[in-house]
């Protein structure tokens, strides 16, 4: 009854309300498990947002956090992402700890442990609905460039999308926006080589922060490559998968790409209104461990010391 009796959200999520990867073929059962991992989300941040004031929701068509559809971006994915960059005053650039830059424009991002089932079978998915979400899962986690590319995917579902369709022209657009967004045309341009040159762009993998496989698709996009090339350059970083210079980087290396939005307003409110995790999870009418365990905290139990 506790649970019923609670101040929570009350809008339910529909799928019509998230962006899904791969939306045909993620069954029913997983997407609805993922939705309900979303609401619980949003039901955390509306139990932490009575405390702690989360920074205000800095998206074309948001309004001090909430959905205000009379302003947009381009829907023009490239265009977008050149709008959004110059919006967040990220220059021409890398865009470094592009996670936590979220995070400071009032969008959760949450990455659920891998052994979470309602949302660990699901690539990746966001919402607009109330303040905009991003779950980013473990699919993506032992791959740094992979994990980045995924999050600049979904913020471009956040900008582009209103409505979630599932298309393969949405999933188009929002790899549009990302690659744009993550990789400028204008500022990169000059640093691809003209040749195919793998050491060149393992280089540049480290600056820019994406792949070796988006950097080949970006010398493609913009003519500086055949088709055929990229074909064969494809099949050699196959070949050479795992060898030094070729091997995944984990996200727990990069703490800029991991969320903390939600862990640094309950640590906040802990040291400020004396806030606990067992209280929380009182509140919500949750177990601890589920609390922890979206909050990335541990609670924080007295010591007990032995006086001789």
């Amino acid at each position: 009854m506790t649970f019923f009796l609670l101040g929570r959200p009350a809008n339910r999520l529909d799928a019509s309300m998230a962006h899904f990867r791969s939306l045909r073929s993620t069954p029913k059962s997983q997407r609805e498990r993922a939705l309900a991992f979303a609401e619980q989300v949003r039901e955390l941040t509306y139990a932490l947002e009575q405390r702690v004031q989360l920074p205000l929701v800095d998206l074309p068509g948001f309004a001090g956090g909430e959905v205000h559809p009379g302003e947009e971006l381009s829907t023009d994915p490239v265009s977008a992402a050149r709008e959004l960059r110059r919006r967040w005053c990220l220059g021409d650039g890398p865009v470094t700890h592009l996670v936590r830059r979220m995070e400071s424009h009032g969008i959760v991002v949450v990455m659920p442990p891998a052994s979470d089932p309602s949302a660990a079978s699901v690539d990746a998915f966001s919402t607009r609905a109330a303040r905009p979400l991003v779950v980013l899962t473990a699919a993506r986690a032992d791959d740094i460039y992979r994990h980045r590319f995924t999050a600049a995917h979904e913020l471009g579902h956040l900008v582009l999308h209103a409505d979630a369709t599932g298309d393969s022209r949405q999933e188009k657009q929002a790899d549009a926006f990302a690659a744009e967004f993550l990789t400028l045309q204008d500022s990169i341009l000059p640093f691809l080589p003209r040749r195919m040159d793998l050491a060149r762009l393992a280089e540049l993998r480290g600056v820019w922060g994406v792949s070796l496989h988006s950097l080949v698709y970006r010398c493609r996009e913009l003519g500086l490559i055949s088709d055929a090339t990229a074909s064969r350059t494809y099949q050699r970083l196959r070949a050479l998968d795992g060898q030094p210079g070729f091997t995944a980087e984990s996200v727990s290396n990069f703490p800029g790409e991991r969320p903390s939005l939600l862990g640094r307003a309950f640590e906040l409110a802990a040291s400020e209104a004396g806030l606990s995790v067992s209280r929380l999870a009182h509140e919500l009418a949750w177990t601890s461990e589920r609390v922890q365990n979206l909050l990335d905290v541990q609670e924080q139990k007295p010591v007990l010391r032995l006086v001789q």
